[in-house]
C-alpha cells in the first residue's frame, strides 16, 4: 500500500512539474514558432497562425537589416568580461567573509544584497552623466563595469555560501605548511570550490546576457548587445511580430543552449545554501 502511494505521489508530482515547466517555457516556444511565419500570418488567430506555411522570410530580413554578428559578439564580451571582473573582486571578498568573519559580516552581506532592491532608474541620471563626462557612452568597457557592479552582490553571496562549506582546518593546514595568502586562495581554496565558482559564472553570464535596462540606456550602436538588437524591431509604426520573434529567437538561442547543457550546475548554484 505504501509503495502504491509512493508511486502515485511520484506520478502526480512528475505531471505537475512537467505542466509548470511547460507553462514557463510556453512564451519562448510561441516566440520560436512565430519566428517561422510571415508578418501576415503572425497576426492571425493562434490556430490559423499555427496552420499557416512555415517560412524563413523573417530570418532573412533580420539578417539583411541588422548586423547580428556584431551584437552577438558584444553580448559575449559584456557577459564574459563582467563575469571575470566580478569573480576577481568577489573571490577575495567572499574568502574574507567566510574565513575571517567579523561581527558585522552578515550586516555587510545584507547591505550588499539590498543594493539589488533599488530600482535602476533611480540612478539612471547620475550614471548617464558620469558616462557622458568620462566618454564611456556606447563603450564596452563602461558596460562591463556597470554589469560587474550590478551583479557583484549576487556573485559574492553565492561564493560565500560555497566557501562556508569548505572546512577551515584545510586552510589552516596550508598556512602551517607555509602557504602565503595568495597561494592559499589560488591553489587551495579555488580548486576545492570549482563547482561553486562554475555555477556562479554560469548564472552571472545569464544575468549579464539578459540585462536590458542599462544596455538600452547607455549604448546606441558600437557596443550594443543583443538586447538592443531585439529592441530595434519595435518602432513607432508598430511591432513587426514575425521579425521581432526571429530576432528574439536568435538572441536567446545561445544562452538557451548554454542553460540546457548546464542546467544541473545552474540548479545547484541557485539552491545551494538556501536553507542557510
Amino acid at each position: 500500500m505504501s509503495r502504491k502511494t509512493t508511486q502515485t505521489r511520484r506520478t502526480v508530482v512528475t505531471i505537475a512539474a512537467w505542466s509548470i515547466g511547460f507553462l514557463i517555457f510556453f512564451p519562448i516556444l510561441w516566440t520560436i514558432l512565430m519566428s517561422f511565419k510571415s508578418e501576415g500570418d503572425a497576426i492571425k488567430a493562434p490556430l490559423a497562425m499555427l496552420t499557416s506555411p512555415w517560412s524563413l522570410e523573417s530570418y532573412h530580413e533580420v539578417q539583411e537589416r541588422s548586423n547580428y554578428a556584431l551584437h552577438f559578439w558584444n553580448s559575449v564580451v559584456l557577459s564574459v568580461g563582467s563575469t571575470i571582473a566580478a569573480l576577481i573582486i568577489a573571490v577575495p571578498a567572499a574568502w574574507s567573509m567566510a574565513f575571517v568573519p567579523g561581527k558585522r559580516t552578515k550586516d555587510l552581506l545584507m547591505w550588499m544584497l539590498s543594493t539589488k532592491m533599488m530600482p535602476a532608474v533611480g540612478v539612471l541620471v547620475p550614471m548617464y552623466l558620469l558616462f557622458r563626462d568620462f566618454g564611456l557612452l556606447d563603450s564596452r568597457a563602461g558596460l562591463v563595469a556597470v554589469l560587474t557592479l550590478i551583479n557583484l552582490p549576487i556573485v559574492v553571496w553565492m561564493l560565500y555560501t560555497y566557501f562556508k562549506e569548505i572546512p577551515g582546518e584545510i586552510l589552516e593546514a596550508a598556512r602551517m605548511d607555509g602557504a602565503s595568502l595568495r597561494a592559499e586562495i589560488l591553489y587551495v581554496l579555488t580548486p576545492m570550490a570549482v563547482p561553486g565558482i562554475a555555477s556562479t559564472m554560469l548564472l552571472n553570464i545569464i544575468l549579464a546576457w539578459n540585462e536590458a535596462f542599462w544596455t538600452l540606456q547607455l549604448t546606441t550602436s558600437k557596443a550594443a548587445p543583443l538586447t538592443q538588437f531585439i529592441a530595434s524591431y519595435s518602432s513607432p509604426e508598430g511591432l513587426f511580430y514575425a521579425k521581432l520573434s526571429a530576432a528574439s529567437t536568435m538572441a536567446i538561442a545561445p544562452i538557451l543552449i548554454l542553460g540546457w547543457f548546464s542546467q544541473k550546475q545552474l540548479v545547484r548554484g541557485l539552491t545551494f545554501g538556501a536553507v542557510k
